[in-house]
């Protein structure tokens, strides 16, 4: 199992005392290692003398090939689901994936002073979090979950890069099937949790918006039970969020909720707002574009709040808070705008994106690639989106990209706007349109905005356009 996302920290150091504590496994033929442990690794690309290489085991891969190679690389230690003729010290335990977890889990209970912060939702986790990480890490050591290390694997392996003096751990939980939730709330125990929305993601692998809700909702039966749950106020299943709910303390955001905003002024690349709460109000300078931004923002300030943290320091966290790579990154390049929104989507982010481009400046392009795992209502969405698009005032052109984009290409028809959308089933294939594009509108400046889920590389796309103009 290959992650690209390694942490350059050092590490806590294990004692084999404590790996076979926490995973109740044992060594094969009983032969027990006497050597320092300083990290516990799934890529064998990176596993050396002093590693433990835990072989994960998937549908479509089986990391228990890479033991001899690793234990050449010097690795003395692997955590194994069936031993294997190599030479080197195995920890046999019963699935290594659930292993993984069992010692995520071990490294956050020897960490009793941390206050884990879980948020999940169907969009605005990343940024949310990059908010929540901007005002916690300036006053304490705080880990932050990287990149898209939010699922069952993901979780434990930042867990596994706690040290004693983190105060905080923000930590994104994603969800693509029931339980995974309930699995690394379980693992986290957080002190304050909640669900930031109920949108249209993985609609395929839940059936349904209840099914993400109640799935998403599974966080709240882990939140301590001194701690805070959040929700949204202003949320189709906000009922059914509130239901959910263990604690006594609750806090929501947004309209009709503790924390809201009011006094939102939109300029193209930064919101200005007034955050009304308890504890009194102050004008948010919001380095983030979008109304759907703002959201985020209150979410990340109820969270903040939750922990007693005042009121000053949530504006300097949120006021100097830095975007992920590749959501509403700002590049201006020859006379021109391109926005790299290529993280990934969802129908609800993809209109978030297509409003802040309506706010930029020159003749506006949105670049739509295909969104995933959305099972049989895949065509419908992206039909409805393609209605939704050309109908945004401020849209010049649509250009659609993928399997789906003949099907947004009939909600684009269905409008008397339908001449503003161009669909094109490869990048190669849209490429000339959009160069065509930038050469007929000289010398006009012109703002690109390019979004798709992660598969699609959209940013593909984006970097041959900005190469060839």
């Amino acid at each position: 199992m290959h992650t690209s996302t390694t942490s350059t920290t050092p590490l806590e150091p294990w004692t084999i005392e404590q790996l076979q504590e926490a995973t109740q496994g044992h060594w094969y033929h009983g032969r027990v290692p006497h050597v320092s442990v300083k990290r516990i690794l799934t890529d064998s690309r990176h596993a050396e003398k002093g590693d433990v290489f835990l072989a994960l085991k998937g549908e479509k891969f089986d990391a228990h090939q890479f033991i001899t190679q690793v234990a050449e690389n010097g690795c003395e230690i692997a955590i194994v689901s069936q031993p294997v003729d190599a030479d080197i010290y195995q920890l046999v335990v019963a699935d290594t994936r659930l292993a993984l977890g069992d010692l995520g889990a071990y490294r956050r209970q020897k960490n009793a002073q941390l206050k884990v912060i879980a948020l999940t939702g169907s969009s605005g986790k990343t940024t949310t979090k990059e908010m929540l990480g901007s005002i916690l890490s300036r006053l304490a050591p705080t880990l932050i979950t990287r990149g898209n290390l939010n699922n069952d694997l993901g979780v434990p392996m930042m867990l596994l890069e706690l040290r004693a003096e983190h105060q905080y751990a923000v930590m994104e939980l994603g969800a693509n099937h029931q339980g995974e939730i309930d699995y690394t709330s379980h693992l986290v125990q957080p002190y304050v949790a909640g669900i930031l929305n109920i949108g249209t993601a993985h609609l395929g692998e839940f059936g349904g918006r209840e099914g993400i809700c109640r799935a998403k909702s599974e966080i709240y039966a882990h939140v301590d039970v001194h701690g805070t749950s959040i929700i949204p106020a202003h949320d189709d299943f906000s009922d059914e969020i509130r239901q959910a709910v263990k604690t006594e303390k609750v806090a929501s955001f947004g309209e009709g909720g503790d924390i809201y905003a009011t006094e939102v002024q939109l300029k193209p690349q930064s919101v200005i707002f007034c955050l009304n709460t308890p504890l009194g109000n102050r004008q948010i300078n919001l380095p983030f574009a979008g109304e759907h931004n703002v959201q985020n923002a209150l979410a990340a300030a109820t969270f903040a709040l939750a922990l007693d943290i005042g009121l000053d320091d949530i504006v300097i966290g949120l006021e100097n808070a830095k975007n992920a790579k590749g959501r509403l990154d700002f590049i201006h390049h020859k006379n021109h705008l391109f926005i790299d929104d290529t993280y990934n989507a969802n129908p609800t982010s993809m209109r978030a994106a297509a409003e802040v481009l309506a706010q930029q400046d020159g003749i506006r392009v949105f670049v739509m690639g295909d969104i995933g795992e959305l099972g049989n209502s895949a065509a419908q969405q992206h039909y409805m989106l393609g209605r939704d698009l050309v109908s945004i005032k401020g849209l010049n052109f649509v250009v659609v990209v993928g399997e789906f984009a003949p099907a947004a290409q009939e909600g684009a028809r269905s409008t008397q706007y339908g001449k503003k959308m161009q669909a094109f089933l490869t990048q190669e294939q849209a490429l000339p349109l959009l160069l065509d594009l930038v050469k007929t509108h000289q010398p006009q400046s012109m703002s690109f905005l390019f979004k798709g889920s992660r598969y699609t590389h959209m940013e593909t796309l984006l970097a041959d356009l900005m190469e060839n103009i």
